[in-house]
């Protein structure tokens, strides 16, 4: 098996550096040697895996359907290797976390200080935005996020489902009255987040089991979700937040939900990172750990 590991490395090497001379280079070998090699694993496969001439270095039509899955078993025993080289021990390192404003500090920021007890080896700098976060822009090893990214090129790992509330004070609701559907929020001040130039103030209820929208109006709007939460105890208006944000705050009463029988909109958080390949072992533990600590919190992924 070792012999077939090593051709499969040596076909991604002759990709990657586009011909024989330059892969020679970069292996510190010689052309004639990888030449033979790549015959002898032809001879082996009884395909011819290049088009070799003085003028061209091409894949054949089988060269590149075994260099497709060549890539991901090279990747995978690397990963494996990892893993094994790294079993009993500690993980050393730093971990640069990023996640929104509030569900940062009300959640994540405890779980990082129990993480950092256990795995005293790694250290964690949390970066809090609501503006959103791209892991390589960023310079970030693991972004929590809400909703799935648009970059198809990064890996997710689903954290938390749970939905949105409508909620407002006591107090709110006993000098203006507490809505009983959601056309009644048209007679209310709804507080809004605002995402660039966008101002999110359409709302989406469930009516027998089928979206609908509602846009509210109100007299403020903000960039952060924590200034959100905080106009919202202070009794300024009706908002809508995550069930994450304000569950301990329904569960005391500080706040109250309503509208709780149109379904409100459903809310993913997930954990986004560059790729597993080469995945160091204080990353996996992290992630490991987070995803674990969020799997015994109220509305788990399915």
């Amino acid at each position: 098996m070792s012999d077939e590991i090593s051709d499969l490395r040596l076909l991604t090497h002759l990709v990657a550096a586009g011909g024989l001379s330059e892969a020679a280079r970069r292996l510190n070998s010689s052309a004639s040697i990888l030449s033979r090699r790549l015959s002898a694993m032809e001879t082996r496969l009884g395909v011819r895996l290049f088009t070799r001439t003085t003028r061209r270095f091409m894949l054949t039509n089988e060269g590149s359907l075994l260099h497709e899955r060549a890539l991901q078993i090279v990747a995978d025993v690397d990963e494996a290797e990892a893993e094994a080289s790294t079993q009993g021990k500690e993980p050393r390192g730093m971990v640069r976390v990023g996640a929104p404003m509030q569900i940062g500090r009300r959640l994540v920021a405890p779980l990082i200080a129990r993480f950092s007890e256990r795995f005293p080896g790694v250290a964690v700098q949390l970066v809090l935005s609501d503006a959103g976060f791209d892991v390589v822009d960023d310079e970030l090893d693991v972004a929590l996020r809400v909703g799935m990214p648009d970059d198809p090129s990064v890996i997710v790992r689903k954290l938390l489902a749970s939905r949105r509330v409508v909620c407002a004070t006591p107090a709110y609701f006993a000098q203006h009255g507490t809505p009983m559907n959601p056309a009644e929020l048209l007679q209310h001040n709804c507080l809004c987040l605002i995402r660039g130039r966008r101002v999110f103030n359409t709302w989406t209820f469930m009516y027998d089991e089928q979206p609908s929208t509602l846009k509210v109006s109100g007299s403020l709007a903000t960039t952060s979700g924590e200034v959100l939460y905080d106009w919202v105890m202070l009794g300024k208006g009706i908002g809508l937040k995550g069930l994450w944000d304000i569950e301990s705050d329904l569960r005391e009463g500080r706040l109250v939900e309503c509208l709780a029988d149109f379904s409100g909109e459903p809310i993913d958080l997930y954990a986004v990172f560059a790729s597993r390949t080469h995945m160091p072992p204080r990353m996996r533990v992290f992630i490991d750990f987070i995803a674990d600590a969020f799997a015994h919190y109220p509305g788990t992924p399915e």
